[in-house]
């Protein structure tokens, strides 16, 4: 008998060479944010990430809003160059996808979370309240964005069993009119909550870590640098001065990770290495 040969793509539960697979729905959130799902599977887990091809154009990771086994999500706010042609894409189109790559959110059952989304990290955090309800758990979901016209998912995050919706606008517009962070605080002190789990702009992260060491409370965050290989071999992505690299140590870090990283808050690198400040 011959024996069975493992394939890398099997060994590691992922696709390394983009599949073309095609654009089955496409939802506009808000002027410039779309939800694509698309017609393939990567058994993704809240947390993790997914590059996107586009043939001739580039290629770019994105979180996973969604993958329910037979479909997989992204939402995406058309801000670079690579984005805004992938916003014209239309259902039918075909795109590339590779992974899924990068660490994942991790919960206890029946625990009650404090979820943290700024802007359109709120996808990624519906797909991990979606899993984390199905282990009984509770959650305060707080969601904040520059003004109400910017605030996404809240039709579905307010029809989740167990959940309570928190809103920050920084205008007012809606809910309160602070920083969702400022939400966090208040809530920490009010409710007992088990573990933080956050995904938005750095600055929001750091005050989130801040916030989380103040509390003693364990959180888990959801790291962005620029990414090439997805994989860990190219090295774009490493964070001084552990070495960590985004795509395989994170991109969910936990606080305890970040507390040995220098540059967290503080800047990042862009395409060519150059140190950028926040």
């Amino acid at each position: 008998m011959f024996e069975k040969r493992v394939t890398i793509p099997e060994l590691f539960n992922r696709i390394d060479v983009p599949v073309m697979t095609e654009i089955l729905e496409v939802i506009q959130e808000t002027e410039n944010v779309k939800t694509f799902t698309l017609d393939i599977s990567l058994n993704a887990k809240p947390g993790q990430f997914v590059n996107i091809w586009l043939p001739g154009i580039d290629e770019k990771p994105f979180s996973v809003a969604e993958d329910n086994g037979k479909t997989l999500k992204i939402t995406f706010f058309a801000i670079g160059e690579f984005t805004k042609k992938l916003f014209q894409y239309k259902k039918g189109d075909k795109i590339g996808v590779r992974g899924a790559y990068g660490t994942m959110y991790s919960w206890k059952p029946e625990t009650t979370l404090a979820l943290v989304a700024g802007g359109y990290g709120a996808a990624p955090m519906y797909f991990l309240a979606q899993k984390a309800l199905e282990t009984n758990c509770v959650i305060h979901f707080i969601v904040g964005a520059k003004s109400k016209q910017h605030l996404l998912y809240l039709n579905q995050i307010s029809a989740l069993p167990k959940s309570f919706l928190h809103i920050a606008t920084d205008d007012g517009s809606m809910g309160h009119k602070s920083y969702n962070t400022e939400l966090l605080e208040k809530i920490l002190q009010k409710h007992h909550i088990h573990q933080v789990f956050a995904c938005g702009p750095e600055m929001m992260l750091y005050s989130v870590y801040q916030i989380c060491q103040k509390h003693k409370i364990e959180g888990q965050l959801s790291m962005e640098r620029y990414m090439k290989c997805g994989f860990g071999v190219c090295g774009q992505c490493v964070m001084d001065n552990r070495g960590d690299r985004v795509c395989v140590e994170g991109a969910v870090m936990t606080t305890k990770q970040l507390s040995l990283i220098q540059e967290f808050g503080k800047y990042h690198r862009d395409k060519e290495g150059i140190k950028i400040k926040f």
